[in-house]
């Protein structure tokens, strides 16, 4: 027909589900994004070591190697000064009798930390793996 009515076409009635694929591709993007992030996040900390509010100190009967370092960073066994290949030397005895033997490290916080670095690798040359930092109590520090 030519003059005869015009076919109207109905619009497509709304889609009544929500289409969930761009949902989760933003998701696992998210995810990826986090698990790149998150250990770069760990890496910022604030560091103030002398001073902490640590775990109390073991009651087993094993007595510890103790070295510590003053604030001109000279080395002592225990509270008697020592040199440094006398110290290795005591070192790499111990390690000898018992290479589970724990060094605890008292530093002053004026020591430079390349001095407390140099001592760490000498004491893990000797052999011995454990080693603890000995810290004043953060409510006694201040």
């Amino acid at each position: 027909m030519a003059f005869g009515r015009l076919e109207r076409h109905r619009p497509a009635p709304p889609i009544g589900e929500i289409n969930m694929t761009p949902l989760i591709d933003v998701m696992l993007v998210l995810l990826v994004i986090f698990i790149i992030t998150a250990p770069l996040m760990a890496s910022r900390l604030a560091l103030d070591l002398p001073k902490a509010d640590g775990a109390q100190p073991a009651t087993e009967a094993v007595v510890p190697l103790v070295l510590a370092l003053d604030a001109d960073g000279r080395l002592h066994w225990g509270d008697e000064p020592v040199a440094e290949d006398e110290a290795q030397r005591r070192l790499l005895a111990a390690a000898t009798r018992d290479p589970a033997t724990e060094v605890q490290l008292r530093a002053d916080a004026r020591v430079p930390y390349g001095r407390v670095a140099a001592l760490l690798d000498q004491i893990q040359q000797a052999g011995l793996s454990r080693i603890g930092f000995v810290t004043a109590p953060a409510a006694a520090a201040r």
